[in-house]
């Protein structure tokens, strides 16, 4: 197989890394299979692809997700600098609500990060002009666009850096606390058991 996965801080958010081959010419990875990621357990019809460049180091895009009936699961990997990622879990009666899990993704690393959906993401350029794509299994719906603050300090996300150097859109930095979010993502056990 192409491909192995590492369970992180929760068992539904998974570490990818692709199988790469190297010679002389660079290197060649499988990203996406439909039968490999299904054989992993990971069933997602993703519908569509969306990518970000972010000029500077020190941007934060998150921590975001839609709301159901447009909940999305999301395939996240690096195309050109690095990041700092991050998912947030908001399944209601979970173990582990309002806690978080990171990884460093870069460009031409064979990582992707897989996050299902009742979870927040987000993540923070670690180099300039830094650019990311992901998949996601649900459209755009922007009566289901949800955020929480990226900075939350009930989350108490560890990221590598000054807050006060944090590049944030408008939108971002005027997201609501986890205190105010009343969670329509609902843990279920047998499926995470599964």
């Amino acid at each position: 197989m192409n491909f192995t996965i590492e369970r992180l801080k929760f068992d539904d958010v998974l570490l990818i890394r692709s199988r790469r081959f190297d010679d002389q010419r660079g290197y060649f990875m499988e990203t996406w299979s439909h039968a490999a990621f299904g054989q992993l357990g990971i069933n997602a019809n993703f519908v569509q692809d969306n990518q970000s460049l972010s000029v500077k180091p020190g941007t934060v895009r998150g921590l975001h997700f839609q709301v159901p009936p447009h909940a999305q699961a999301k395939l996240v990997r690096v195309l050109q600098g690095s990041v700092f990622d991050v998912a947030v879990d908001l399944r209601g009666g979970s173990a582990t609500y309002g806690k978080w899990c990171g990884v460093k993704l870069m460009a031409g690393g064979p990582e992707q990060l897989y996050i299902p959906a009742g979870f927040a993401h987000g993540f923070l350029t670690l180099e300039p002009d830094t650019v990311v794509s992901y998949k996601v299994d649900a459209p755009y719906a922007p009566q289901c666009d949800a955020g929480i603050r990226w900075n939350d300090p009930e989350i108490g996300v560890d990221w590598p850096l000054d807050p006060a150097q944090a590049v944030l859109s408008d939108k971002d930095a005027a997201l609501p606390l986890l205190a105010t979010f009343r969670s329509p993502f609902v843990w279920n056990s047998a499926a995470a058991a599964g």
